[in-house]
C-alpha cells in the first residue's frame, strides 16, 4: 500500500491534504487558546511562538533529513504566525480600543483584523529582500525576474539551502499576503463580501488552485511536493474563506467547542495523513517522472 502511495498523483494529494487540513486546525487552536486561557492567552501565545522558533532551530540542525526539516519548518512558521503575529494584533487592537466593525446579519469584523492590513507596507518592503535574492527557487519570483526584466544573477553553485527556514518563511509570508488580500477585499469601503469583484476573486482563486493542483500531481518526492503544496493549499483555502463569508458553508473550525465531533474527525484525518507522511523515507530516490515535475516553489 505504501509503495502505491509513493506514486503520483498520491504524493501531491498527501502533501495537499496535510497543509489544507492543518489550516483548519490552526484556526481552532487560536480560538481554543483565547477561550481556555482567558487573561493568560497572550503568555500562552508567546510560548506558542517560542515553540515555533525551537521547531525551526531543530529543523536547521537536522537539515540533512529533508522530511524532518520540511515538517518542522512548516509547523514552526505556523506557530510563529499564530502565536506572535496574530495575538500581537489581538493585544494591540484591544490596547488602543478598536471596536468590532458590524458586517450585517449579526456578524462583525474582529478588531485585530481591522488592524492587520496596516502591515501591508512591512509585507512588501520585506518581500523586496526575497525578490532580489538570487538563491530563490520561488516559481513566481523567477517568472517575474524573466518577464519584468529584473535578472538577479545565477544561483550560487552547490548552494546548500536551509530547508526549515525556507519552509517556515514560505508558510509565514503566504499566510500574511492572503490575509491582507482578503481583509482588504472584505472592507465595504473597497469592495465588500457581496461586491461583484469578490465573485471574480473567488473564480480566480478557484482556477489558480486547479492550475497548482495539476502541477502538484506530477511530484514524485514528498518533501518537494509538501513545499509546493503550502502555496497550493493556501490558495485553495481562500475559496473556503470566501464561501464561509458568503455563508455557503459552516466554518466549524472557528467554533471547535460547539462542533467537537466534526473537529475530532478533522483532527483524525490530519493524524491519518501525517502517519502516512511519517512512513516515507527521509530522501526518496528520484525516478524518471521527476524530470516532468515542476521545480518546488521555495
Amino acid at each position: 500500500m505504501i509503495a502505491a502511495l509513493k506514486r503520483p498523483p498520491f504524493i501531491g494529494a498527501i502533501a495537499f491534504a496535510l497543509v489544507f487540513i492543518f489550516t483548519a486546525i490552526g484556526h481552532s487552536v487560536m480560538v481554543l487558546i483565547m477561550d481556555i486561557f482567558g487573561s493568560a492567552q497572550f503568555l500562552t501565545a508567546f510560548m506558542q511562538g517560542l515553540l515555533g522558533t525551537v521547531m525551526i532551530y531543530v529543523g536547521v540542525r537536522y537539515n540533512d533529513n529533508e522530511n524532518v526539516a520540511t515538517w518542522l519548518g512548516f509547523f514552526g512558521g505556523s506557530w510563529l504566525w499564530a502565536g506572535w503575529v496574530e495575538f500581537s494584533y489581538v493585544y494591540f487592537s484591544r490596547h488602543v480600543g478598536i471596536e468590532p466593525m458590524p458586517l450585517g446579519g449579526g456578524r462583525q469584523q474582529l478588531p485585530e483584523y481591522l488592524l492587520l492590513p496596516s502591515s501591508i507596507g512591512f509585507l512588501f518592503t520585506t518581500l523586496v529582500f526575497f525578490y532580489f535574492n538570487r538563491e530563490t527557487r520561488c516559481n513566481a519570483f523567477r517568472w517575474m525576474h524573466k518577464h519584468l526584466h529584473t535578472p538577479v544573477g545565477k544561483p550560487t553553485l552547490n548552494y546548500q539551502r536551509n530547508i526549515a527556514t525556507i519552509v517556515a518563511m514560505e508558510k509565514f509570508y503566504i499566510t500574511w499576503f492572503f490575509y491582507i488580500v482578503l481583509l482588504l477585499a472584505y472592507d465595504k469601503r473597497i469592495m465588500g463580501a457581496q461586491h461583484p469583484g469578490m465573485y471574480v476573486m473567488f473564480f480566480l482563486f478557484g482556477v489558480w488552485s486547479l492550475y497548482l493542483l495539476n502541477r502538484l500531481r506530477k511530484y514524485t518526492r514528498l518533501p518537494s511536493a509538501f513545499r509546493y503544496a503550502i502555496a497550493t493549499a493556501l490558495v485553495a483555502w481562500n475559496t473556503v474563506e470566501i464561501l464561509g463569508r458568503w455563508r455557503f458553508l459552516k466554518e466549524v473550525w472557528v467554533e471547535p467547542q460547539k462542533y467537537t465531533v466534526q473537529m475530532a474527525l478533522i483532527v483524525g484525518a490530519f493524524v491519518t495523513v501525517f502517519v502516512i507522511f511519517a512512513l516515507f523515507p527521509s530522501v526518496d530516490t528520484p525516478d524518471k517522472d521527476d524530470a516532468r515535475a515542476p521545480q518546488p516553489a521555495e
